[in-house]
């Protein structure tokens, strides 16, 4: 049996990532410090003898992994929300460099075929739309998003000397913006904000005029999309952008959400936008489409109903 780690792996994405492993017959080792994640996450996962959580830092030595079989590497590991890494600003900083080189460095060491999962946000407030993988991206060094998007950057230039520097097999995936079950609560993005104030009939509060546009992708379409990128052929030294490419204003976003749940929610424009908050986002996912055979099913309507009936279940 296949074993995979993955860091990051009782976060949002990581946890589902880890059930769908678990799903294809893979040994996995979920890596997590819990200082985002969180082990209610991967309750049902720590019952399988086939999962072993590791609670761990991925900049601090890696003596918890020595002995252990590990055959890919997909490396989750960072905060991802707008409210998580500006509290943990330094903590990101050091996650996506420092963390990402010892990632590199032991799939150097043992072989392993290593994913960096990267953002969106290396393309910062893009001058290109949509956003293709060869777009280097119009982004503010120094500012508030900056340990976030900088050190996302930072970790596709580390990936980059290890690929030609020591041949080691990797691959990065631009992550565009993804929701869905066990997203938190209280993340600070926008799908899972709208969701809950207006489950409470709560005004939405939008940023802005609303007219600032995103694309979704719901959870399910991009595990499929970061388990191509690993383990389909050819994808060493390649990144891809993964999201959905459908583009949805905010206000339409809130709209569509207080109709879904029946919500007596009134949405309050604020006027100003936040810094560096990028006007438009939308993936070109031509490459994954021709390289990976991938693209998302699920329809927004489809995904956010899903979704609403998660957030009402807890």
């Amino acid at each position: 049996m296949q074993s995979i780690l993955v860091t990051g792996g009782a976060g949002f994405i990581g946890s589902n990532l880890c059930d769908y492993l678990i799903g294809k017959d893979y040994k996995v080792l979920c890596l997590d410090n819990l200082l985002t994640g969180s082990k209610g996450n991967i309750g049902e996962l720590l019952k399988n003898p086939n999962f072993e959580f590791i609670d761990m830092d991925v900049t601090k030595p890696l003596d918890k992994l020595k002995g252990k079989q590990v055959d890919y590497i997909f490396h989750l590991a960072s905060p991802a929300s707008p409210i998580d890494y500006q509290n943990y600003s330094e903590e990101t900083l050091l996650t996506n460099s420092m963390g990402t080189i010892e990632m590199l460095k032991l799939a150097k060491k043992i072989g392993a075929k290593i994913l960096i999962a990267s953002t969106s946000e290396i393309y910062g407030d893009p001058l290109e739309h949509p956003q293709k993988e060869s777009y280097y991206g119009n982004v503010n060094t120094f500012g508030p998003r900056s340990c976030y998007d900088e050190s996302k950057r930072f970790a596709e230039a580390a990936t980059y000397v290890y690929l030609h520097k020591y041949g080691v097999d990797a691959r990065v995936i631009r992550i565009f913006n993804t929701y869905g079950p066990r997203m938190k609560k209280d993340d600070g993005r926008v799908v899972s904000n709208f969701i809950n104030e207006s489950l409470a009939d709560n005004s939405i509060n939008i940023d802005g005029d609303g007219t600032q546009t995103r694309s979704f992708c719901y959870i399910s379409d991009m595990i499929t999309g970061i388990c191509a990128a690993m383990f389909s052929d050819n994808t060493k030294g390649e990144i891809f952008n993964l999201g959905n490419s459908d583009e949805y204003t905010i206000k339409y976003l809130a709209e569509k959400i207080i109709k879904l749940t029946g919500s007596k929610s009134e949405i309050k424009y604020m006027g100003t936008f936040r810094k560096d908050d990028p006007m438009r986002r939308q993936p070109d996912i031509s490459k994954a489409k021709k390289v990976l055979d991938w693209e998302p099913k699920v329809s927004l309507d489809e995904g956010l109903q899903k979704t609403i009936e998660y957030y009402k279940s807890l």
